[in-house]
């Protein structure tokens, strides 16, 4: 039987956080020697010039149903789709919502089943990469609940998709869930991460943590994007994500801190400045107060 890595302090490995991997190729890590069509992909989804992502994950409904600030998509999300670097949804609110003439790269969720009222990891692939190419998406993704439940079922819902995502030239974003019992600490984001990137995935969205985030970064061999995850005040989610870009992730993919927010348009740009222009937390926020107070005076005209 394989025996377990011996447990040490993160602080006796070696990750060599400061010294980034090497991208021969292409701008993202671990992708130089990807197919053209896969690059291209990748390449509308992350900004060239910066290497980062802005996605903007609306998909929350697949599970949890009309989820606050996601009620009416077509009234309330659909005039921030502009101002994201990339979409993250299902086909359902693709065909129905997103205007064909968007030409924002889509990531398009494909996995699902279990409602909030069962066991999350207990997901199938739903979507067949036929109906990803009709669709034009950019990349498709799915949850990967390491520790989970159905752990094994998930890793090979990704392997799946990833396979079906080579023969398309698509790549697959693999998620890693949490769920309501795993913990969210560099440890277990490392292990989840990197068990992704080894089994094929091209980018992996995982959350932030307070402490070692730059392990996490680091040891994946693919870029990360950090999860927006709960709904916090403006300024501690600026500052989460102005860390988590500083140690090494390629971008963020934030839902409920945007659409939840009290100035959704005017969160959308802040966190921009932060992954695109290296803002610092208090300046970004100094920014979404000043847009957030313009949108308030052009309603009050308006009204």
């Amino acid at each position: 039987m394989p025996e377990a890595d011996t447990p040490k302090p993160a602080k006796e490995k070696n990750y060599f956080e400061h010294i980034p991997m090497a991208t021969p190729g292409f701008f993202l890590k671990g992708a130089g020697s990807l197919d053209w069509g896969m690059k291209n992909r990748l390449a509308r989804i992350f900004n060239p010039a910066s290497g980062r992502t802005l996605m903007l994950a609306i998909d929350h409904g697949y599970f949890q149903g009309p989820t606050t600030g996601l009620e009416r998509i077509d009234l309330n999300i659909v005039p921030l789709m502009p101002m994201a670097d990339a979409l993250m949804l299902t086909r359902g609110i693709l065909r129905t919502t997103v205007p064909p003439s968007l030409t924002k790269p889509i990531v398009l969720r494909c996995s699902g089943g279990p409602s909030i009222l069962k066991e999350l990891s207990d997901e199938e692939l739903v979507v067949d990469i036929e109906d990803a190419i009709r669709l034009n998406v950019a990349a498709v993704t799915l949850q990967v609940f390491i520790g989970g439940e159905f752990e094994t079922r998930s890793v090979h819902n990704m392997t799946r998709l990833v396979d079906m995502g080579l023969r398309a030239g698509i790549p697959t974003m693999a998620v890693t869930a949490v769920g309501k019992t795993l913990t969210r600490d560099a440890q277990y984001l490392r292990l989840a991460c990197r068990i992704c990137a080894e089994l094929g995935a091209q980018f992996v969205k995982t959350y932030f943590c307070e402490e070692g985030f730059e392990t996490v970064t680091a040891s994946c061999p693919v870029p990360v994007v950090m999860a927006g995850g709960k709904k916090l005040p403006e300024l501690d989610a600026l500052t989460m994500a102005y860390n988590a870009i500083q140690q090494g992730a390629a971008g963020v993919d934030m839902g409920r801190n945007i659409f939840q927010s009290a100035a959704p348009a005017a969160m959308m740009q802040a966190v921009a400045k932060v992954v695109h222009e290296n803002a610092k937390p208090k300046e970004a926020f100094a920014f979404y107060e000043s847009l957030k107070n313009q949108g308030a005076k052009k309603s009050k005209r308006n009204g």
